[in-house]
């Protein structure tokens, strides 16, 4: 039987440890206002993996990815890499919203903001069976 489990695959195991032992100063800084359901009450989980990738934070409720990106993510290659990220978590109704590290830093209220606004526990697709 072949494993259809997306989420938190053993195989990422290690390195979504390293990636959580070694977060940016921005991500400890969000981590810190997402942490134990003090926005809007929703569970986030951070370096968590979803495929081949690994999320910076996830709140599996609403299906909602967060992103922080800092100077790598400003370049050809890591453009196309990160929309490919993005069509893959598409396919699976989870949203991305993404930030730069610089604007973590600068507005955070702001984007706890966004964050928040984009919190909505998404419907299931319509079953066109039923119509």
């Amino acid at each position: 039987m072949v494993s259809t489990r997306i989420h938190n695959r053993k195989s990422m195991k290690e390195t979504r440890r390293h990636l959580r032992h070694s977060l940016t100063p921005a991500e400890a800084t969000l981590w810190k206002a997402l942490q134990g359901s003090k926005l809007a009450g929703k569970k986030f989980r951070r370096q968590h993996s979803i495929g081949k990738y690994v999320v910076d934070f996830y709140c599996p409720e609403c299906k909602l990815a967060v992103e922080l990106d800092g100077e790598k993510h400003f370049n050809s290659i890591a453009s196309e890499h990160d929309l490919r990220r993005t069509e893959f978590l598409s396919r699976y109704s989870i949203r991305v919203l993404r930030f730069e590290n610089r604007t973590a830093f600068e507005h955070p209220e702001g984007v706890l903001e966004a964050i928040t606004r984009h919190l909505t526990v998404p419907r299931p697709p319509p079953n066109p069976l039923l119509n």
